[in-house]
């Protein structure tokens, strides 16, 4: 990745190639035994300094528990900084880059595939669970009781992973789980969506959808047909949800790969506008500036 070209989508023994030092990396590689998760402690690294990662996406969730330290992440275009007492969820397919982790930084680094909750019905996880949806804010605060109990918790899986034993999957699965319920208690009751309707529920498919396919398919009769329902009824699920229509969502999702690209990429303006939208620069260029009232040019300039 020396030219950027692209931000790219990995899997997770794929996950090596985003760092300069591939000695860390290899901590973070999964095991041949349990492909489906990975965890290390963050102390564990030898040079935190080194722990800077070019902007990607991977096709796993995963999450930074900090007991000790700060460190600098992205979702999307915002970036975060978050410290002790804290946990930091990316899930699947989102665009992040991690800047910096301080060198007395202490907790857990834990990746996972959603795989290995075989027995869970389809995007469960994103239904229950705030902090895996697209729009959700990527960093809790937990308070000491709950900190204490997922470190200990965090460290029993760490047990077993490092057993390599197959059997020891399930175990692995449900101890998560048990995290992920104790840190939706840490969550302002205000900020979970109670309203578990089909709308809501086709909405973040539809969410989902764009992040994996926005390069290849930019109109809404793909995404409706992949979802097995008709573009008039995606229209109206997206805009019961947010008062957007389906194709503003697309749009917005259009412009994130955009700024991403005019931002971290070496790629000229002409480049990505057949790259991402297959159009001559004068149109992109136009819609770009409708979108965020200016040209992409002005915007790859200002960062």
């Amino acid at each position: 990745m020396t030219t950027k070209e692209y931000i790219p989508t990995l899997i997770a023994s794929e996950i090596d190639r985003l760092h300069t030092d591939n000695t860390i990396w290899k901590l973070f590689k999964s095991s041949q035994t349990h492909q489906e998760c990975h965890i290390n402690r963050i102390e564990d690294l030898c040079n935190k300094s080194s722990f800077q990662v070019l902007p990607h996406r991977k096709t796993v969730h995963d999450f930074i528990f900090l007991k000790k330290g700060i460190s600098k992440r992205s979702k999307g275009l915002n970036k975060y900084e978050f410290g002790a007492s804290s946990i930091f969820f990316l899930p699947a397919y989102q665009i992040t880059q991690h800047e910096m982790m301080s060198d007395d930084a202490e907790g857990f680094y834990c990746h996972f595939d959603e795989e290995i909750f075989d027995y869970l019905p389809k995007n469960y996880l994103r239904k229950q669970y705030p902090f895996f949806q697209y729009q959700s804010h990527p960093v809790i605060e937990l308070s000491e009781s709950t900190l204490n109990y997922i470190e200990l918790i965090l460290n029993r899986i760490l047990e077993l992973y490092k057993e390599e034993k197959t059997s020891y999957k399930h175990l692995i699965s449900c101890s998560l789980l048990v995290i992920f319920e104790e840190i939706k208690k840490e969550i302002p009751i205000h900020e979970i969506k109670t309203k578990k309707n089909s709308f809501l529920d086709i909405t973040e498919r539809y969410k989902n959808a764009l992040e994996k396919h926005i390069y290849e398919h930019q109109n809404i009769l793909y995404y409706a047909k992949i979802m097995n329902i008709t573009p008039d009824y995606l229209n109206k699920c997206v805009k019961n949800s947010t008062d957007k229509t389906a194709q503003d969502l697309l749009k917005e999702m259009l412009i994130l790969e955009a700024k991403t690209l005019l931002k971290y990429s070496n790629l000229n303006v002409s480049e990505i506008a057949i790259k991402l939208c297959d159009q001559n620069p004068s149109n992109f260029a136009r819609f770009f500036k409708k979108q965020t009232g200016i040209t992409p040019l002005e915007y790859q300039q200002l960062h």
